[in-house]
């Protein structure tokens, strides 16, 4: 129970004095571990999740006692990361209304509702409960009869997640793996190619994406780029937090193979 007393002593002096505890020795150390014992508690439960909430918490919320500014910098990331997720969902389907037709909803919206915000944990049915990269490769599968961009962003979004530790909240007992965010970072970049390439056997696109022509449409490439930018932003950071060096990986496009993230 000391470590949480010194735990609470090394909270920011702000927070620290919010806590109002007595100043009466033996009662301020009672007040001391209780209070501890409610962030020790509170950090050992951040649990798994689908996808972060959006927004921010209020400022005087009870979690930002037990949060370091690593903590709320990588939330503040990974929400941003997600926002582009579901907005490549968005624009995926409306470039391949079929897919959306094949697991019966009635549009786009309720499509990607169903890969965000449901508490499924990443584990589709149609997808074999594979996530990660298991259930991204099987968006490129030229035989795979089901919904590809399910696959695709349910694979995507999984992978990331699987780097983020699984969780959507971050407190002074958590740690990031600066390694993982890295080389989510470079699996997006593969996903993409694939995505940009992957054809079926009379050479047509598995799923279209960018287009080049009389109209020019390069946002899914802008919001790919958004997420590699952010994940190589938070890798950089936590490189330097915890001095552990990241080994950096150069793979040629073509042959590049997925890296580990757990």
């Amino acid at each position: 129970m000391w470590a949480a007393i010194v735990l609470v002593q090394n909270l920011p002096m702000p927070l620290f004095r919010s806590l109002s505890c007595p100043s009466h020795s033996a009662a301020r150390r009672h007040c001391l571990r209780a209070v501890g014992a409610g962030i020790l508690l509170l950090a050992g439960c951040s649990s798994p999740g689908t996808a972060p909430r959006e927004g921010r918490l209020p400022l005087f919320a009870p979690q930002h006692l037990v949060k370091s500014d690593i903590d709320r910098f990588a939330e503040a990331h990974q929400q941003r990361i997600f926002m582009s997720l579901r907005r490549l969902a968005e624009k995926l389907y409306r470039r391949n209304p079929r897919e959306w037709r094949k697991i019966g909803v009635d549009g786009v919206d309720t499509a990607v509702a169903r890969i965000f915000d449901g508490n499924h944990g990443w584990r589709f049915e149609e997808l074999g409960y594979r996530r990660d990269i298991d259930a991204l490769q099987i968006a490129f599968q030229p035989e795979y009869p089901g919904d590809r961009v399910t696959a695709f962003i349910v694979g995507l979004s999984s992978m990331v997640q699987t780097a983020f530790g699984n969780k959507v909240e971050f407190y002074l007992l958590d740690e990031l793996d600066a390694q993982r965010i890295y080389n989510a970072a470079r699996n997006v970049e593969i996903a993409a190619w694939k995505l940009a390439s992957a054809r079926d056997a009379s050479g047509q696109p598995l799923l279209l994406s960018n287009e080049i022509g009389e109209v020019t449409n390069l946002s899914f490439e802008r919001e790919f780029g958004r997420i590699i930018g952010q994940l190589e932003v938070l890798s950089d950071v936590l490189e330097e937090k915890t001095e552990r060096a990241v080994t950096r990986v150069v793979q040629n496009m073509a042959t590049a193979v997925f890296l580990p993230v757990r």
